[in-house]
């Protein structure tokens, strides 16, 4: 049985800090999303032009660089990758459409709940929904291949990549965009927004702390580990939201959110998908990148420009509602994660045929 101490204690500071950052200054019920933001910096860095949300947020980059000093000192650091890299880029991308449809990712979702925000109950049931259909192929035969070993400074460079972007944004803020008003310009103090994210990303990366992940493990394995870690993140949040004030029941205005449930829904039902198929959620994606693994690396990099390419063509849902261009992307979307799901199930190459029956490949 694992030892679910590390997967508590993870819980109990990612939510007690999503309550804290979102006191000091985040968003509402945005503590932490790593979608949002992945969009926020991919503003911050003039990839689209959205001036509401526009910030090279502290978080992520401490979660990035947190992760990596863990996975250093532990030994887990591993350079990795080749494994349909591509595909990932692509199933990255699409996952982000459906992220910023609903308005949030996983985490945000939790943390969306925790603070009485009912919207959320339709995006985590079609987030379910997605991970149920995706491991539906897994168990079928689904794979984006092996990671093989790479030389370890390929594992490295995403994190030097990272901290150069921190000491930048450190060093000389004004080279960055950044909102005047709107969410983008609703952030808690650097330091704190840092440290937060360093401690998180240290503790995702010893927990392996995933929200896909949990669905996932509790509907093939009956495992909770990963599922616990989701539990008491609400917990925690949930008590945080009453002890500050926080707590607001209902699907009416509630913060950076939008009611129209069909695409709360079907906006995370894409995700889900696109994530499990992947092999976790963006925080997953981002610690595993900075354990020297490639492909995530990558995964991540197309979770940016899904993030570009909703706001450049107003893709992205708003509180108003979800235009119909992204109503479009969505089913495009999960058209386009059927057949991708379909084919690397089903349809195989004459080499992986050759190699499934024993035979040499070239």
């Amino acid at each position: 049985m694992k030892e679910k101490g590390i997967i508590v204690l993870a819980g109990i500071v990612v939510g007690s800090l999503a309550v804290a950052l979102a006191v000091a200054g985040n968003p509402g019920n945005m503590g932490v999303c790593i979608a949002c933001f992945l969009r926020d910096i991919t503003g911050g860095l003039g990839l689209h032009q959205a001036a509401k949300l526009q910030y090279v947020r502290p978080e992520i980059l401490g979660i990035v660089i947190g992760a990596f000093l863990m996975a250093v000192s532990t030994r887990e650091f591993k350079a990795v990758g080749g494994a349909g890299t591509f595909t990932r880029f692509v199933l990255g991308f699409l996952a982000m459409i459906g992220f910023l449809v609903f308005l949030g990712c996983p985490l945000r979702a939790v943390l969306r709940l925790a603070a009485g925000d009912l919207n959320a109950l339709l995006g985590l049931a079609g987030l379910a929904a997605g991970v149920g259909i995706g491991v539906f192929f897994i168990g079928k035969g689904f794979s984006l291949g092996r990671a093989l070993p790479q030389n370890r400074s390929n594992g490295y460079l995403f994190t030097f990549v990272i901290a150069f972007i921190l000491l930048i944004a450190l060093a000389a803020p004004a080279w960055f965009f950044a909102s005047k008003e709107g969410p983008g310009s609703m952030h808690a103090p650097v330091l704190l927004s840092l440290g937060a994210g360093l401690l998180v990303g240290a503790l995702a990366q010893r927990s392996r702390l995933c929200f896909v992940g949990g669905i996932r493990d509790l509907i093939m394995f009956r495992d909770t580990y990963l599922f616990t870690g989701m539990a008491v993140i609400f917990v925690t949040a949930l008590i945080g939201s009453l002890l500050f004030g926080k707590f607001h029941l209902g699907f009416e205005n509630q913060p950076l959110a939008h009611t129209q449930g069909v695409w709360n829904f079907l906006g995370m039902t894409l995700a889900g998908w696109a994530s499990v198929l992947l092999g976790g959620c963006p925080l997953r994606q981002l610690v595993s990148a900075a354990e020297g693994n490639t492909d995530s690396a990558v995964t991540v990099f197309g979770l940016i420009l899904g993030a570009a390419f909703a706001h450049n063509f107003k893709l992205a849902a708003a509180p108003t509602g979800v235009p119909a261009g992204g109503q479009y992307a969505v089913v495009i979307g999960l058209v386009v994660v059927a057949l991708i799901a379909v084919a690397l199930t089903y349809v195989k190459t004459p080499v992986q045929g050759r190699v499934a029956s024993g035979q040499k490949a070239c």
